[in-house]
């Protein structure tokens, strides 16, 4: 059969849409990362401003996660079914309303309310992403538009905590931190009018794609049993992750047995779906190797690498008393070798496939060691300095891990797919980044101890050898699937069920 990789270009319409229509997703993309990142370091001030509780400064982060973890597999195949284009505007929209009000809240609840509206409107818009780059482009040119994805996340990571740390410094710990939401609104008043004008709508599918989405006969719908059993499953999961600080006792824990058997029962249920109508998770999907193997590696990488953020903030800011702003700039080196490589990583990964993974994850072990070891050898305010070169070497590493995998993840996944498999692929990396932070943080309390006398230096080398360990697990199941695979691996999807929409309808 004849891969992507090696189909004719679209046809010419003129002017080619693609690549500026990327940008606007990126963008979108970019304000939804950001709003993580930079939210993290404006607790203070949120605490501060409004006199948050604890509970509700807890409610500020893991409230927008969890609605946007629930969001991303549903309205992956909204975007599937009906119009990418108008999902992806829904979301947009939303998301930048929602970031006037957080701004503008008056108290807790308001504050916290618009957060978790604002998580369902990044979980509506992240997985259009993917679902338009892997509609738009094919072949060499999807490896590097998902670079170029990479390197955003790379980008929103350094700029986060850099961003939100000038910006407390600017306007005060009293109002800072409503300039934290407020950011977000010239970049969605840009992108919405450009969005509409250069994404590609229904019309611009090609006959492929609709056939494959019509499901060949086969009932197509948004299969609303199993988003209620997926949802279900996901936040029941989610939950005692994300509530371990408030929500004490070991009683929490039981909820993770019951997430498995719910998630069961999505399993069995979609496979029973299938028969008869295009059910919301392809399970099929995952007897791909490359599918199947990719969205373990990218649970356990980031289960690993975003707890260190976790940790080397708190022991900054708690144990050496950084300032947010100094904070923001000692992660900066992390942030920077990953944009560095994240789109060089997209230019290669058609040529070297899983290796290149690999070769990255071992990048970010040794850099990750070789940061436990800095911080060993250097327990003063002098840290930051310390650690910058390990860090920097570690998101070298990054950057050819993130976004070449995903490239190898969805390779062979269907246009009419993008959206759900883009969606699963991401609710594993938030289940991930949950479940790292909880038992990475777990450890790192416990190194720094309740005494007189806190070791904040032993608890971030604990905490960071056990998210180390995460990571090596990814790097195990990079060699596993280099070991198993007998013939070259394939970057592109079959040219029946490829589409390069390009430009507006």
């Amino acid at each position: 059969m004849t891969s992507a990789s090696a189909a004719p270009p679209p046809p010419d319409r003129g002017h080619d849409h693609r690549w500026p229509a990327l940008a606007v997703c990126l963008a979108a993309g970019f304000m939804t990362l950001l709003d993580v990142s930079i939210v993290n370091v404006a607790v203070p001030s949120i605490r501060t401003g409004l006199h948050a509780s604890q509970s509700g400064l807890q409610w500020v982060l893991s409230g927008y996660a969890l609605m946007c973890g629930l969001l991303l597999v549903p309205a992956g195949r909204l975007g599937d079914v009906r119009s990418r284009r108008a999902v992806f505007l829904t979301g947009l929209a939303l998301f930048t309303a929602m970031s006037a009000l957080a701004g503008a809240a008056q108290n807790e609840t308001w504050l916290v309310a618009t957060r978790l509206v604002q998580g369902v409107a990044g979980g509506i818009l992240v997985p259009q992403v993917s679902g338009f780059i892997q509609q738009m482009f094919r072949g060499p040119e999807r490896g590097r538009a998902f670079g170029l994805l990479g390197a955003t996340i790379g980008v929103s990571t350094a700029v986060g905590p850099l961003l939100g740390g000038l910006l407390i410094e600017a306007f005060g710990p009293q109002e800072g931190w409503r300039w934290v939401f407020y950011v977000n609104l010239p970049i969605g008043l840009v992108a919405l009018p450009l969005a509409r004008r250069l994404l590609p709508g229904p019309a611009d599918a090609p006959d492929g794609a609709k056939a494959a989405a019509r499901g060949a006969g086969r009932r197509s719908d948004l299969d609303p049993v199993g988003v209620v059993l997926l949802g279900t499953g996901t936040a029941v999961l989610l939950l005692p992750f994300m509530e371990q600080e408030e929500w004490h006792g070991s009683q929490k824990w039981l909820l993770v047995p019951l997430a498995l058997l719910v998630l069961a029962g999505f399993t069995a249920w979609e496979r029973r779906y299938a028969r008869s109508r295009d059910p919301l998770v392809d399970l099929r999907l995952f007897r791909q190797r490359a599918y199947g193997l990719g969205v373990l590696l990218s649970l356990l990488y980031f289960a690993g690498f975003t707890a260190v953020f976790f940790i080397l903030t708190l022991y900054l800011q708690n144990g050496l008393h950084y300032s947010a702003l100094q904070a923001g700039l000692s992660i900066v080196p992390f942030a920077l070798g990953s944009v560095a490589t994240a789109a060089v990583g997209g230019r290669i990964v058609g040529r070297y496939g899983r290796p290149l993974v690999a070769a990255g994850l071992a990048t970010v072990l040794v850099g990750l060691l070789a940061t436990a070891l800095a911080v060993h050898l250097d327990t003063g305010r002098s840290a930051g300095w310390a650690t910058a070169a390990p860090l920097l070497l570690a998101g070298l590493g990054s950057g050819l891990v993130v976004a070449p995998n995903q490239t190898l993840t969805l390779s062979q996944v269907p246009v009419a797919r993008a959206g759900s498999a883009g969606g699963v692929l991401q609710t594993a990396q938030r289940i991930g980044s949950a479940a790292g932070i909880a038992a990475v943080g777990s450890v790192f309390f416990d190194g720094v101890g309740t005494g007189a006398h806190p070791d904040w230096s032993g608890g971030f080398q604990a905490g960071l050898l056990s998210a180390t360990a995460l990571a090596a697990l990814a790097l195990v199941v990079a060699l596993a699937d280099i070991r198993g695979r007998r013939a070259p691996e394939p970057v592109a999807v079959p040219v029946a069920q490829e589409g390069a929409g390009a430009g507006p309808s």
